[in-house]
C-alpha cells in the first residue's frame, strides 16, 4: 500500500507569466504557496489480473496503454508502471475546477505514487518537470508550469520560468512573525463557481502566441507585481502587499471577458467595504475561490456568510508532494 498526498497552492503574486507562450519570450515570475488541502493517491497490489483506476470514474483495463484518463495513462508510461494487479484510487479535499492548481497536485502526487512503486527516489524539480511534459507537452494542455512546481516544492516559494524551459526555484525570505500574520489574515471563500482553466488560458495562450500588444504588456505589469509582492513580503509589508493584490486583480480582468463576473465582482466590492484590504480570484478566473487580506477577519467573514459565500481555512504546507503511507 502506498498512499501520497501533494498539496494545492494559492497565487501571491505573478500569476499567469508561468505560461510557455509568455515565459518563452519573456521570462516569468511568480510567487506561490502551498496549503494543507491535498490531493491523495493511493496504490496497492491486487490478486486480480486487471488494472483498476477509480476517480470519478471506474476503469477496469489490463494495462496502463488502455486507461482513458489521459494524466494517469501517460503517468504509468513515463515511470514505467504497466499494471495489471495494480488498483489507484485518487481522492482530494477540493474539488478539481476551483482554481487551486488541482490537475497539477494530482499529476505530482501520481507520479510520486508510482515512483514509489519502482523504488525511486525523485527531486521536487524532476517530480515537477515530469508533471509538465505530461500535462503541457503530450497532452497540450494551454496550462502553465506554477502549478506543478509548487505542488513539488511545498512551501511559499519563488520561481523563475526561463526561455529555455529551466526553472529557478527559491523559499521566499519572509520573517516568522510575518508569515504567522499572513497566514492568519488571509481568507479563502468559493464563489461556486467551477470551471475549466483550459478554456480560459486557451485565449491567453493564442494572444500571447501572436504577440498581442495588450496582453504582452498585461503580463509584463503582472510579472512585475509578482517582483513587487516578493519585495513587500519580504520586508513584512502586508498593507502594500495587500494593495498589490488588488492591483493585480484590477489588471488580470483586463485579460479575458471570462476572468470574472457580475456576482464575482459585487462580492469583491462588497468585502472591500466590509474590513478587507486587498484581494483577487485565484486561479486562472470564472471560478472557484475569492481570497482576501483583511485585519478585520470577524466582519469580513460576516460579511461573506451574509452573501451566502463559504469560507475554507487553511495553513501553509511546507512539505510538498510526499509519501504518507509505505508499506
Amino acid at each position: 500500500m502506498i498512499i501520497t498526498r501533494s498539496p494545492l497552492r494559492i497565487s501571491l503574486g505573478g500569476g499567469g507569466t508561468d505560461l510557455p507562450s509568455y515565459y518563452e519570450e519573456h521570462s516569468g515570475f511568480l510567487v506561490a504557496a502551498a496549503i494543507d488541502k491535498y490531493v491523495y493517491i493511493t496504490l496497492h497490489q491486487t490478486f486480480v489480473d486487471e488494472l483498476i483506476v477509480k476517480y470519478s470514474k471506474l476503469e477496469r483495463v489490463k494495462s496502463a496503454d488502455q486507461v482513458e484518463h489521459p494524466i494517469i495513462r501517460e503517468a504509468m508510461k513515463t515511470v514505467g508502471v504497466e499494471g495489471p494487479y495494480l488498483e489507484i484510487t485518487s481522492m482530494a479535499d477540493i474539488p478539481a475546477g476551483t482554481g487551486l492548481g488541482s490537475s497539477g497536485s494530482f499529476t505530482t502526487a501520481l507520479l510520486k505514487a508510482l515512483h514509489a512503486v519502482k523504488k525511486h527516489l525523485v527531486h521536487p524539480a524532476e517530480l515537477a518537470e515530469q508533471a509538465c511534459e505530461i500535462e503541457i507537452n503530450r497532452l497540450g494542455e494551454p496550462i502553465g508550469k506554477q502549478d506543478q512546481y509548487i505542488a513539488a516544492y511545498g512551501g511559499i516559494t519563488c520561481f523563475k520560468f526561463m526561455p529555455d524551459g529551466r526553472v529557478d526555484a527559491w523559499p521566499l525570505k519572509i520573517t516568522e512573525e510575518t508569515l504567522f500574520n499572513l497566514e492568519d489574515n488571509l481568507l479563502l471563500f468559493f464563489t461556486g463557481y467551477s470551471r475549466s482553466a483550459s478554456s480560459i488560458l486557451q485565449e491567453q495562450k493564442q494572444k500571447s502566441l501572436v504577440a498581442d500588444k495588450a496582453m504582452i504588456e498585461n503580463l509584463h505589469f503582472v510579472k512585475d507585481l509578482g517582483r513587487q509582492s516578493q519585495r513587500a513580503l519580504e520586508a513584512g509589508d502586508l498593507h502594500e502587499f495587500a494593495r498589490l493584490m488588488d492591483v493585480h486583480w484590477q489588471r488580470k480582468k483586463e485579460r479575458s471577458g471570462s476572468m470574472s463576473n457580475q456576482h464575482i465582482n459585487q462580492w469583491y466590492d462588497y468585502a472591500m467595504a466590509n474590513g478587507a484590504l486587498g484581494g483577487k480570484l485565484i486561479g486562472a478566473g470564472g471560478g472557484g475561490f475569492l481570497m482576501f487580506y483583511t485585519e478585520d477577519k470577524s466582519r469580513l467573514r460576516h460579511a461573506m456568510r451574509e452573501k451566502g459565500l463559504t469560507e475554507v481555512r487553511f495553513r501553509f504546507d511546507f512539505e510538498g508532494t510526499k509519501i504518507v503511507v509505505q508499506s
